[in-house]
């Protein structure tokens, strides 16, 4: 087949999600022309967020509309290496977005920043707990970028989303009853936080009742009308209880969609093509910088994309797994422990809680916002003492109920059959009389869960799969339990007739067909030292200067709350330094 060249533009962006709308937007004021390739359809609030085809749960939850489609491409999955892995073929565990929008149009809206320690986990544990208290075979590290850094595009980020909250303390100053947790704030939040339902007012009641300090979700659904400060406009969310999954009718919750692509639209220097799935960054003969791209494009035509800078903005494992068919990086080895690219991958560890309650008890489960909710962070990150529980890790606690859909969302008391007449009377009697609610939790990094090429297993463009080696390890089982133990606390102070927990057993295996969060991180991760990272502070590439990587692949472990804000916060600084540094002296802006 012979290969089609395009013009040549100043950078391509392979993926169009939230990073790749904002270093398209960030690259076009700088007076770059830039290309997006996204391999999905083209896809924008309107007509696909329309009302009230939109609100179809058969059509989104259960088909899967706004997802990855795996008849084209996936992952293989195995529990250890010397495991035969197979394919991914039903989208369960993991939800990875496809088309414009990406993953930013299906999420739910929690906009978390992140706490400064878990910026330098690795040195603050040691700091704090001694370098042996870390497990042998853990390998998380320090980002090599620090909040204070990071702190003015945390604030951007939750101005061009229009995030809803309430600050606890800005510029040092106490100004409302936010989060005590919450790392220093230069400004607070642009809307106020948004309204509770009744069930995240009765569990921050019972949170406070047992001495904890509960607070309200950071929402990227908006509490009342907005514009953003790229002129886009927002409308009040209505609490329809169908954001996770779905494209908002509302204009309320953010998405690159509505939050950023009217403002690109606006932009000659810009142009987004959809249905073009990207085959490889095609380097040229010293392996030391990228031409451009290949890519297949609507028609099945090999193209090839030429042009100065080179964005990997895909998902996470896509990021990986692009740079592992490019041969950007030296691939890892779990045996001799050398080689960056697939290392420290890592994933998010959730336990639930479901309480029933007794028919004078209302919680109106169809209603409620993705972000919206009340949340305890006492046991999230380092804000409790590890030493004498011997594990690395926390999550917060939360009701977050966005809403309970009549297939998905019904959840019984334990002995319930799953069938029948006594089912039907089950589903009746309490589903509007439960309240659910989640540890959120971190998942660490370890030397033998990573990310590489399948040796058996090719996707619909002949290439190999990306191969994903993963299970839950006895620290992280630790942490889940002891973090779901809290949160069993507060579900007993609500007065419930009856609970049922379900959080990680010792020695159950990683279960693909259980959704668990679409939060997947590492495998392209960001640090100080070339030896134990694929990309420097300013998420540009150790051996390709000419290729920069967002998203979560960047994270050098999990963390216990949602990753898009720090993905955003990630994308913004890298975007400062290509534009203030690199485009003035092209290079490597770390020296080794």
């Amino acid at each position: 087949m012979s290969t089609q060249t395009k013009p040549h533009v100043d950078a391509v962006i392979v993926g169009f999600g939230w990073t790749g709308a904002i270093l398209a937007k960030e690259l076009t004021e700088a007076g770059l022309k830039v290309v997006a390739l996204e391999r999905g359809e083209y896809r924008d609030t309107y007509p696909d967020g329309a009302y009230p085809n939109t609100i179809d749960e058969l059509t989104y939850n259960v088909r899967k509309k706004l997802f990855l489609d795996l008849s084209k491409t996936t992952v293989s999955i195995r529990h250890a290496p010397n495991d035969t892995a197979l394919p991914y073929r039903q989208l369960a565990a993991f939800l990875p977005g496809e088309g414009v929008g990406g993953a930013g149009l299906h999420w739910s809206g929690v906009h978390f920043r992140i706490t400064p320690e878990e910026l330098r986990l690795k040195s603050h544990y040691e700091e704090r707990y001694g370098k042996r208290f870390i497990p042998e075979g853990m390998t998380i590290q320090d980002y090599g970028v620090s909040y204070d850094e990071l702190e003015p595009h945390f604030d951007f980020a939750e101005k061009v989303f229009g995030t809803s909250g309430q600050a606890y303390k800005v510029n040092g100053k106490v100004v409302g009853d936010g989060n005590i947790y919450e790392a220093p704030r230069s400004d607070n939040f642009p809307l106020a936080a948004q309204l509770n339902t009744y069930s995240a007012e009765r569990f921050g009641k019972a949170a406070r009742e047992l001495g904890l300090n509960p607070y309200r979700l950071p929402s990227a659904n908006t509490s009342g009308p907005y514009t953003n400060p790229y002129g886009v406009q927002m409308g009040p969310c209505n609490f329809c209880g169908f954001c996770s999954g779905y494209a908002c009718y509302m204009y309320s919750k953010a998405s690159p969609n509505l939050n950023i692509l009217p403002a690109l639209k606006q932009s000659p220097n810009f142009e987004l093509r959809s249905r073009c799935h990207v085959l490889r960054v095609e380097l040229d003969d010293t392996k030391k910088r990228a031409k451009g791209v290949t890519y297949v494009d609507p028609a099945g035509n090999e193209v090839f994309q030429p042009a100065d800078l080179v964005i990997v903005a895909a998902f996470q494992y896509h990021n990986v797994h692009l740079l592992l068919l490019s041969g950007i990086g030296k691939p890892y080895d779990p045996i001799s422990g050398e080689g960056v690219v697939g290392r420290n991958f890592a994933y998010q560890n959730l336990s639930t809680i479901t309480a029933f309650f007794d028919k004078d008890t209302f919680t109106n489960p169809f209603i409620g916002a993705g972000g919206n909710g009340v949340a305890v962070d006492d046991f999230n990150a380092d804000n409790f003492d590890h030493g004498p529980l011997g594990f690395v890790g926390g999550s917060p606690l939360w009701v977050n109920q966005a809403g309970a859909k009549p297939i998905s969302g019904i959840a019984t008391p334990a002995g319930t059959p799953n069938w029948g007449a006594d089912w039907k009377k089950s589903v009746k009697d309490h589903y509007a009389h439960t309240i659910s609610m989640d540890a959120h939790g971190s998942n660490m990094s370890y030397r033998d869960v990573f990310l590489d090429l399948d040796p058996t297993y090719r996707d619909s463009y002949g290439q190999p799969l990306l191969r994903m080696t993963f299970d839950w390890k006895d620290n992280d089982i630790k942490m889940a339990r002891y973090v779901t133990g809290q949160m069993q606390k507060i579900a007993q102070q609500m007065g419930p007739k009856s609970i049922n927990v379900y959080t990680r057993e010792f020695g159950a295996h990683f279960d693909s067909r259980r959704y668990q969060t679409t939060h997947l991180v590492g495998g392209a991760v960001m640090g100080t030292d070339p030896k134990t990272s694929v990309l420097n502070r300013y998420l540009q590439s150790w051996d390709v200067h000419n290729v920069f990587v967002m998203g979560a692949s960047a994270f050098p472990q999990g963390i216990g709350y949602n990753p898009t804000g720090l993905v955003a916060a990630l994308a913004y600084w890298s975007a400062r330094a290509i534009r203030t540094q690199y485009l003035k002296n092209p290079g490597p802006l770390v020296s080794v």
